[in-house]
């Protein structure tokens, strides 16, 4: 379900605030840290890069203009991959 259109999408303050920050200095390198999965991506977020937590660790995630709109939880894995061993034939 979405978010209705008058309240306008979520975004986390601390992450505007790391944002400013990095405009501020006028930093393209770097990355803003974050545990806010929730956040929509708004145009002001292309070309910077941020380390998503998926509740153990950091995920790398390079926002482009493609993403603006989705939520960041979306672009970071959140289950290991498994696979079962495969049992050796006897002969």
């Amino acid at each position: 379900m979405s978010r209705s259109l008058w309240k306008g999408p979520f975004v986390e303050k601390s992450i505007l605030k790391k944002l400013m920050v990095f405009r501020i200095k006028n930093q393209s390198s770097g990355t803003i840290k974050t545990w806010s999965r929730s956040s929509t991506v708004c145009p002001s977020f292309v070309n910077y890069r941020f380390r998503v937590h998926n509740g153990k660790e950091f995920f790398p995630v390079h926002v482009t203009s493609d993403m603006v709109g989705h939520k960041l939880g979306e672009f970071v894995p959140t289950r290991a991959r498994y696979e079962f061993k495969k049992k050796k034939k006897k002969k």
